[in-house]
């Protein structure tokens, strides 16, 4: 659909009038909409869940400009167009990033927020770096370590590498064949990817706007995440007001998928609890 001026896939799954999830996929330039609608597809027996691939990712359109603002009206667009007044809305990762800016944006359209890895400021990205430099799993090259968090890549080829060099890094258990099946899946959009890190990152710092979101907060995290650790977490659990913080001891930076039964049901609790759910 036209959103804005670009060209969104949308996809919507369950009953139309059951409560509206949209649901943002993380990495812009690198993540997709398949990522959410494998971990909250299965939430569309009771709710109606909207996924798309964000502009400048997936199969949507490269039109910029790739800003939070204007990510944040894309989803609003969207809220808009399948006519719902609230949504439950969910992010990972740098979906996380969106959903939180939604909510402070837009706090009378948001029922409960559902987030997953993500954080709040860029304090902790050192210790991905850290993280990638001392791992057992592979040799990382010092060029792909160098690049972590800064949007500077010159072409899609270069981003297809350091992201094959980094996927091992994801996983709690790793899988060097979902490696492959994630590196073969994906579509790579390198100025959307340097847009996001290198433009927009250097100033991200949601952490004093965080106690003006007023809605049920869930907060997850895998115990093992490379990338966004549990402290990330924990500062999004303590600033905002109705902020929950369940950690995830047998994931990485994806507890949706590697513990997908527990991740679920802890959704389905919280979604009870703030009254989404009857």
């Amino acid at each position: 659909m036209k959103i804005n001026g670009a060209k969104l896939v949308v996809e919507a799954f369950g009953p139309e009038d059951g409560p509206a999830m949209i649901v943002h996929h993380g990495a812009p330039g690198l993540g997709s909409r398949s990522e959410p609608k494998r971990s909250f597809g299965p939430f569309s027996d009771r709710l109606r869940v909207i996924v798309f691939d964000a502009r400048g990712s997936g199969e949507s359109s490269d039109d910029e400009p790739f800003t939070h603002e204007q990510w944040v009206a894309d989803v609003d667009a969207i809220r808009e167009h399948f006519g719902y007044e609230k949504i439950v809305m969910a992010g990972g990762s740098y979906g996380g990033f969106i959903a939180m800016e939604y909510a402070i944006a837009h706090p009378d359209r948001v029922s409960a927020l559902v987030l997953r890895d993500t954080a709040a400021d860029t304090a902790h990205d050192h210790l991905a770096v850290e993280r990638a430099r001392n791992t057992d799993r592979s040799v990382i090259p010092e060029w792909v370590i160098d690049r972590i968090g800064t949007g500077r890549f010159e072409s899609n080829e270069q981003l297809r590498e350091y992201w094959r060099a980094i996927l091992p890094l994801y996983d709690h258990q790793h899988d060097p064949a979902k490696d492959e099946a994630r590196l073969a899946a994906t579509r790579f959009h390198y100025r959307t990817h340097n847009a996001a890190f290198g433009q927009n990152m250097p100033r991200y710092d949601l952490k004093p706007k965080l106690p003006s979101i007023t809605c049920p907060t869930l907060v997850t995290v895998g115990r093992h995440d490379w990338r966004t650790p549990v402290e990330a977490s924990q500062v999004i659990a303590d600033l905002v007001p109705n902020g929950e913080l369940v950690v995830f001891e047998n994931s990485g930076h994806s507890p949706q998928l590697e513990e997908p039964e527990l991740f679920q049901q802890v959704v389905r609790d919280f979604l009870h609890r703030a009254g989404v759910l009857r």
